[in-house]
């Protein structure tokens, strides 16, 4: 499965092929090649795979699935947190 990360350009560098894009995730700011993206723009979101902007998207698409993969990080530090003491309490209640 691949996973592309919506996220919006703040700003361009470079000409054709060359054009880099510096994009803002959720208040994290990387650099992705605008090669397969030719049109992007600044203010654009972007949806960003290993790098590459691929896909043009709306603000509110872009804001559901930021939303959507908190919930998922939120869910996963909830389960390994649940996981983490499980496993301190199953030591505790070792027979001796």
């Amino acid at each position: 499965m691949c996973l592309a990360v919506p996220g919006k350009v703040v700003e361009i560098v470079g000409d054709g092929e060359l054009r880099m894009a510096r994009v803002d995730f959720a208040g994290v700011v990387r650099q992705a090649c605008l090669a397969y993206l030719p049109e992007a723009t600044v203010g654009d979101y972007v949806l960003v795979h290993v790098g590459f902007a691929i896909s043009r998207i709306d603000e509110q698409a872009a804001r559901e699935t930021l939303e959507a993969l908190a919930a998922i990080d939120e869910l996963a530090s909830a389960e390994a947190a649940g996981a983490s003491e499980d496993a301190a309490g199953e030591g505790s209640n070792a027979p001796r």
